[in-house]
């Protein structure tokens, strides 16, 4: 067996303190953390997200809906429940490894185009993501410092404010996923219970006071024209509020935290998201009705004391200022601890990708170096913005649009594939509503794309340039033989001696030229056995990979072959192998490439081919640093 180099922990130092829990087996990524969690606790860390966006939705759909808010609120109830649920309860069915449906469209394209295709998926991801964190940090910025008890000292500090926030939801997941989470279930519980208690005493007002209702209606009456007008105009509106549906693309992203087998997995992840949808719907139902008929509409405008914060205005008008500052608090926590949900997505969403494509180091594939990049991007992201909620918010809602019409293709295509005709055709239908959604979304607030275009931009730069660098790596997780290469390996006595060929025809004149020119090139002997050792390369997009070797026996001659990313890489792992296997050390035997080198090394990189002997002595120079334990390369 022979392993591809991953990064060393010294014991007792940082760097060991980093790296601990690194995942470095393909398996162990796929399956997750070794602790796992109840779907009802996972649930509280998604939810924080989800949940916390009831600190500023009420009154966005106020904003953006006016009257029409508690309508507004129903049709983006509808399309959460009938579209994006359905949805992402599939996509849990498919992909139970935590890759959601990026891993469902990466099939789609082939080789470098669908690489390329998964790279804009994780750009809008990445902006889904890293904006929560520092959107829902910013948010609670605002909260501290709309406090009445709150010291004026602090005004006008909203960035440094936010940064500290960011600071301190980097520090909990430094310490840990269980910590997280464990803080995550203490917050849901109580920012929930929180606000069932506000909207059950402004239901209680609504009805001692049921004039307030008639005069909502009348209000209707008098600024729309029919019950047709009011429908069609909170269809146009509705896009304004999908901020109220974020979280679904996180819950299915750390589906490898959820306890138990795959089966049990899918099942807990699918209880995850129906629960937190229901919740999430009754409270976005009655604080839209409540929040439009109590406060009025001045207060809901930019200086407004409901502003952002229209349940916060009905705690502290209902229920006294210190209850409305428990409720603030409660607040701030979830809308601080909304990242987390962001956080636990990246960190589980990156290592199954960037790494597997040799586009990012190898310590990617650890917790606590994560959680530091994407803090510092996090930080920079809000000094850019000067910790400005509104600035952030088209950006956010791109990115959660963008990611739930791609689930939505992605389920409508496996639903097609599938022949299963009807759920084809509701799951097409509820593409063209969330892709209308996002077209509007986006004429509306571009600024959204140009964020959005700047991630993915970073994430193919610097996706590329890593690429590059580990080029040269061993590359290979293991070696297979079959019956046949295992009796040629078995049969090799003394020096193993190995011919590279490159398959053409594959005739009997191919191989007795080559031989023939092996002798005269290199001076072997003619009474030495070999072995041919041919290379094919399906797909060079691919990073690390397993060698299967096959043994083939063509007129008289042995041939082992080899499907692989790339061509040196193999050979190098294969005599490493040979090594291992045998106690002596191997020879390899190639002809000189024409051409010009850089052109070569291009090939290399995106063929997986190129000037093949240099780079294969590179790659065995990096993974044996002992002469004379390194297999030798010879070139003529």
């Amino acid at each position: 067996m022979v392993l591809a180099k991953r990064p060393a922990a010294t014991e007792g130092t940082l760097r060991s303190w980093l790296l601990e829990g690194l995942q470095t087996d393909r398996k162990q990524i796929e399956h997750g953390p070794h602790v796992k969690h109840s779907w009802w606790r996972v649930m509280c860390l998604t939810g924080v997200d989800y949940f916390s966006t009831l600190g500023y939705q009420p009154g966005i759909a106020a904003l953006a809906a006016g009257l029409l808010s508690p309508l507004a609120t129903l049709f983006l109830v509808a399309l959460t429940l009938l579209g994006a649920l359905p949805v992402y309860r599939r996509v849990a069915a498919e992909s139970p490894y935590g890759q959601g449906s990026i891993a469902m469209l990466e099939k789609l394209a082939p080789q470098w185009w669908g690489k390329i295709f998964v790279l804009a998926l994780l750009g809008f991801a990445a902006t889904d993501f890293v904006i929560t964190m520092t959107l829902s940090a910013a948010d609670a910025t605002a909260h501290i410092l709309e406090n009445p008890f709150v010291p004026d000292a602090l005004a006008g500090q909203q960035v440094l404010v936010t940064l500290v926030l960011l600071a301190a939801l980097g520090g909990v997941f430094m310490l840990g996923f269980t910590e997280a989470i464990g803080i995550a279930v203490v917050l849901v519980f109580v920012y929930l219970g929180l606000n069932a208690v506000v909207i059950a005493v402004a239901l209680v007002h609504v009805l001692e006071a049921p004039q307030v209702v008639v005069d909502w209606q009348g209000a209707l009456g008098v600024n729309y024209s029919s019950p047709l007008a009011m429908i069609g105009l909170s269809l146009l509106v509705m896009p304004k509020l999908a901020l109220g549906m974020s979280g679904f693309e996180t819950g299915v992203a750390v589906m490898p935290v959820v306890k138990g087998d795959i089966a049990e997995r899918i099942r807990g992840t699918r209880r995850l998201l129906t629960t937190a949808a229901l919740i999430m719907s009754v409270f976005l139902v009655f604080s839209s009705f409540v929040t439009t008929v109590l406060i009025p509409h001045h207060e809901f405008e930019e200086g407004g004391k409901a502003n952002g914060r229209a349940l916060a205005y009905l705690a502290h008008s209902f229920l006294g200022d210190w209850f409305g500052t428990a409720y603030d608090v409660s607040t701030i926590a979830i809308l601080w601890f909304a990242g987390a949900s962001a956080m636990a997505g990246l960190i589980n969403l990156v290592p199954r990708y960037l790494p597997r494509y040799g586009m990012a180091p190898e310590w990617t594939g650890a917790v606590r170096p994560l959680v530091v990049v994407f803090s510092l991007i996090g930080f920079a992201i809000t000094i850019i913005f000067d910790a400005d909620v509104d600035a952030q918010g088209g950006a956010y809602a791109t990115g959660v649009l963008v990611l739930m019409l791609s689930a939505a293709v992605a389920v409508t295509l496996s639903a097609r594939k599938k022949r299963q005709h009807a759920a084809a055709a509701g799951f097409a239908l509820i593409s063209a509503v969330l892709g209308y959604t996002l077209v509007d979304n986006v004429i509306e607030r571009p600024d959204g794309v140009k964020i959005a275009s700047f991630f993915i931009a970073a994430i193919i730069v610097t996706s590329l340039v890593s690429r590059v660098t580990r080029s040269t790596e061993l590359r290979v997780t293991e070696v297979r033989l079959d019956g046949l290469a295992e009796e040629f390996v078995n049969d090799a006595c003394g020096d193993i001696h190995v011919i590279a060929n490159e398959p053409n025809a594959r005739d009997q004149a191919e191989y007795n030229d080559k031989l023939r020119e092996t002798w005269q090139t290199h001076r072997l002997r003619s009474s030495e056995p070999v072995l041919f050792v041919e290379v094919t390369v399906p797909d060079a997009s691919e990073f690390e990979t397993e060698l299967h070797v096959k043994g083939e026996e063509r007129y008289g001659h042995k041939i082992l072959t080899i499907e692989s990313s790339a061509v040196p890489n193999s050979l190098a792992a294969l005599l490493l192998f040979l090594r291992e296997r045998t106690g002596g050390v191997p020879h390899i035997y190639f002809h000189w490439a024409e051409g010009n080198p850089a052109v070569a090394m291009l090939r290399y990189l995106v063929f997986g081919g190129g000037d093949v002997p240099p780079l294969t002595r590179e790659v065995l120079r990096q993974a044996e640093p002992d002469p004379e334990r390194r297999p030798h390369v010879h070139v003529g």
